[in-house]
């Protein structure tokens, strides 16, 4: 029986001007940042969201890098425009000054310093899953800044939440990459966004080997191939607009 398809666009980062294509007209956005640098587009993907949830620290990220995004206005007026709607996690590195900026504003603060066995992106993509009201969850797509970068055991442990989450749409951003989880229930489709990211592709074998992965849209395709961690890896440019591959990968563009 053949599996399901799904689809996976980055039209989420195509200017605000431009008319998404029809299938993103029912994704629902949530915003999650870490605490890393913000990249470029950070304002684009925050007016996206319905729900925005800083990590702990992300909160700083958002309090001084917005501004800075923004050099042309007031940043008290963006500070202010730019209000997380949740700030989570285990309050170790946001600053005071921030916390309580942020909390006069009207921010929801949740304070989760008891749980020490689930990363802060862990706890909040927890949230935004249990939160968020989308009738369907396969509208339903969480964007991350700031997973990337920083100390590789932090990286590391957000690709890990990809996986521990396999059943929502989670895509993990920096200035030059994305990454998100293909699930190994589905077959899939990748519609790439030439104007905003390419032209290379990664496909990296997560949780196991992928046994049987078949491709179209590279520049050298996979067919029936095995893959796995010690065996085959692929990293190569994208040849066409829609990439179609089957199992479990996760997959980076920059």
């Amino acid at each position: 029986m053949p599996l399901p398809a799904m689809t996976h666009s980055s039209a989420f980062l195509l200017p605000a001007s431009t008319t998404p294509p029809p299938n993103d007209a029912a994704t629902t956005y949530a915003l999650v940042v870490l605490n890393q640098r913000l990249p470029r587009f950070a304002p684009l993907l925050w007016a996206r969201a319905r729900l925005r949830v800083c990590a702990d620290g992300g909160a700083n990220r958002v309090f001084d890098g917005m501004p800075e995004l923004l050099p042309g206005e007031d940043p008290a007026d963006v500070r202010a425009r730019y209000k997380p709607d949740v700030i989570k996690g285990d309050m170790d590195s946001i600053r005071p000054e921030v916390k309580e900026y942020y909390s006069n504003l009207g921010t929801n603060i949740v304070d989760k310093s008891h749980d020490q066995d689930t990363t802060d992106l862990h706890k909040c993509v927890s949230f935004v899953t249990r939160e968020l009201p989308v009738p369907d969850k396969s509208n339903l797509c969480i964007l991350v800044l700031g997973a990337l970068g920083g100390r590789f055991d932090h990286e590391m442990g957000n690709i890990n939440v990809l996986y521990r989450f396999s059943d929502t749409k989670i895509v993990l951003l920096s200035d030059d990459c994305s990454i998100f989880l293909l699930p190994k229930t589905h077959t899939h489709e990748i519609h790439i966004e030439k104007s905003v990211e390419g032209p290379h592709c990664g496909l990296i074998p997560i949780g196991g080997p992928s046994t049987s992965t078949t491709t179209t849209g590279l520049r050298w395709n996979l067919d029936n191939t095995s893959m796995s961690y010690g065996g085959l890896q692929q990293s190569q440019k994208a040849w066409n607009s829609k990439i179609i591959s089957s199992r479990r990968l996760w997959k980076a563009s920059s």
